[in-house]
Formats: C-alpha cells, structure tokens, sequence
C-alpha cells in the first residue's frame, strides 16, 4: 500500500489535471515552448486565464518557464505527465498532435 504522503501527491497532481484548459495547455507545451499569448490563442481562452493556469502548473513543477527579454517562453516539464494524458486520451492524440502548429502562431519566437 503507497504511504499516505504519496496518495496525496498522486490526488494533488490528478486534481491539476482534472480541467481542460490545463490539459489543453500542458499537451500544447509538450510540442513545444511557446508564449502565453500563443497559448491563449491556441487553447481558445484569455492570456490573463492561461497565466492562471501557468501558475499553478508551475507550482506543481509541471512546467517551467525561460524569460528572453520581456517574454516568457514555458515548457512541459514531466515526461511522466505527458504518458498519462497520452493514455488518458488515446488514440486522439496522434491526430490532433498533427494540429499543433510548430512554433505557435503569434508568438515572437527566440533568437
């Protein structure tokens, strides 16, 4: 039986992953770094609700950021995220991954 502190890890880590957006927003990340405004433009939502979203991925370490200038550019960070929302999804994913346009429309892209 998992220890008591690992339960409440796991429930913390499927309580992030339990809203769309969030999931929108990390498998995005997972085809690459982009923008807030390239994930909002993305996801369909406001750059103010995907900030939200961000920070709380962030406090989770499932993304992390890198600062160029004035924008921020995330990242997935957890491969181990990336697996389960690919089983999660299924066989949709390989599909829509096809999509995702690379880099993100919009978006100033690095140097």
């Amino acid at each position: 039986m998992p220890a008591d502190h690992d339960v409440r890890a796991a429930t913390e880590a499927f309580r992030l992953l339990a809203d769309p957006t969030r999931i929108k927003i990390l498998w995005a990340l997972y085809q690459g770094e982009s923008s807030v405004a390239g994930l909002a433009d993305l996801v369909g939502t406001t750059p103010t609700a995907v900030s939200q979203h961000l920070a709380k991925l962030r406090l989770a370490r499932l993304v992390r950021g890198r600062r160029e200038g004035t924008f921020v550019y995330y990242s997935a960070h957890d491969q181990h995220v990336r697996r389960l929302l690919a089983e999660a999804l299924g066989e949709r994913v390989s599909a829509a991954s096809e999509r995702i346009p690379t880099p993100f429309a919009g978006a100033p892209q690095p140097r």
